[in-house]
């Protein structure tokens, strides 16, 4: 059969560089770090006393309070950069059918501050089973989109992804395919998380994930530097409205891009370690390529990984010589972690929505951060170094890798 064009009509953020598409992208291009100490709890005995954390948002300006209170942090991040989404991409219900809009959406952990805090609670307590009643609602990580859902009236496919930090880029994928095989006219995609609380700061020291670079959170986030040592947690969201070429037009909705296809692989190697070689990652670009029907010469740039990790940086710019070869070198490599931080199962929302961005303004964001060269590390290639580029982007490549070996890869293509 013949598969059906998506493109992209509608976008949303939420990250600790800006809260709202306009304010991340000037984030983006001016090299801007959201990392900072911790304000979420007391961290002052924790390895990581800092992280990438929202900065000047209050939910009840977007949620009412009482509404709020029953949603965990990721699902008010989740509707908060759907309905930035959704009013961008000029949605109402005169000029959809509910019945084929779906949600698709993507967590790593889901409610983990939920979780701890009724934990917490039960422990000093005297034993008695007393929970919050909206505890489970609140803590699964498929409420996302079921909230966006009842919020919209939308009645289409809808449930949530969940492979550790690529489970926003799979939402996106499923999302794709969903469109292209008929089973939906729009789908809101996306991913958001917030685990920036004490088990997940703790829980990621206790991995020795994370920078422990106290003195200096704002460089602590360095992909391919030499000294690098850890990721940075973040928090946020990204929303993505995917749509049927046709659809769109119809309606006359603003088409941002074309998602020209999707990838999947596994590392099979390790619970938390790339595979040395970059197997999965290698994989997962040339499926990811195939997919789309284009070839690696047509690749411009790519949003990596890039997290900042001795072994991962490593291994992904491995993959990425062994896919392109020569044409690595003409490549723009760029890692938007480098100033958002990692935000888990949001991070291959936000970080496509970044690839959108750099295609539309013609612009590749800096890697920031980078100050001394790594000699394992092929420094010929270019990876955005400290100020953005311009470039004319006709293809854009965004790469997620999870624990677990899961391995996501998006591929966004300037509309003909």
């Amino acid at each position: 059969m013949e598969l059906k064009r998506v493109v992209v009509t509608g976008l949303g953020a939420l990250t600790p560089i800006g809260n709202n598409i306009e304010e991340y992208w000037n984030g983006l291009v001016n090299g801007v770090s959201g990392a900072g100490p911790i304000t979420n709890f007391d961290a002052a005995k924790f390895k990581t006393r800092f992280a990438c954390e929202l900065k000047g948002f209050d939910v009840n300006q977007f949620i009412h309070r009482k509404e709020a209170r029953k949603m965990d942090k990721f699902t008010q991040y989740a509707m908060v950069a759907a309905d930035e989404a959704i009013n961008d991409a000029g949605i109402t219900p005169e000029n959809i059918d509910s019945d084929r809009v779906g949600v698709i959406w993507g967590a790593g952990i889901g409610g983990i501050d939920t979780f701890e805090q009724q934990v917490l609670e039960f422990g000093a307590g005297d034993g008695t089973p007393k929970f919050n009643p909206f505890f489970i609602p609140k803590m699964i990580a498929d409420i996302a989109p079921g909230m966006i859902s009842i919020k919209h009236g939308f009645r289409g496919p809808n449930f949530t992804t969940v492979s550790a930090c690529a489970s926003s880029a799979n939402a996106l994928i499923d999302a794709l395919n969903y469109i292209r095989l008929g089973y939906a006219d729009v789908i809101v995609s996306g991913g958001s998380e917030a685990a920036i609380t004490q088990s997940g700061m703790g829980g990621f020291n206790a991995l020795h994930a994370l920078s422990t670079r106290n003195d200096d959170p704002q460089t602590a986030s360095r992909p391919f530097d030499k000294d690098r040592e850890g990721f940075v947690m973040g928090e946020g969201a990204g929303a993505l409205i995917l749509e049927e070429y046709e659809h769109a037009k119809a309606r006359g909705a603003k088409i941002y891009a074309e998602v020209a296809g999707g990838g999947l692989s596994a590392d099979a190697h390790h619970l938390t370690a790339p595979h040395p070689e970059g197997l999965g990652a290698k994989n997962v670009m040339l499926n990811c390529i195939k997919d789309a029907g284009l070839t690696i010469e047509d690749v411009d740039a790519i949003n990596v990984h890039g997290t900042s990790t001795p072994l991962g940086d490593i291994a992904e710019t491995k993959a990425i010589k062994d896919v392109f070869g020569e044409h690595a070198y003409k490549i723009n490599i760029n890692s938007t972690k480098s100033m958002t931080g990692h935000l888990l199962g949001a991070a291959g929302a936000i970080e496509a929505i970044a690839s959108i961005l750099a295609m539309k303004h013609g612009i590749v964001p800096p890697t920031i951060n980078h100050h001394t060269e790594d000699d394992r590390i092929d420094n010929k290639l270019n990876f955005t170094l400290n100020k953005p580029q311009k470039r004319n982007i006709k293809v854009a490549m965004s790469n997620t890798f999870g624990f677990g070996g899961h391995n996501a890869c998006v591929l966004i293509k300037k509309i003909d």
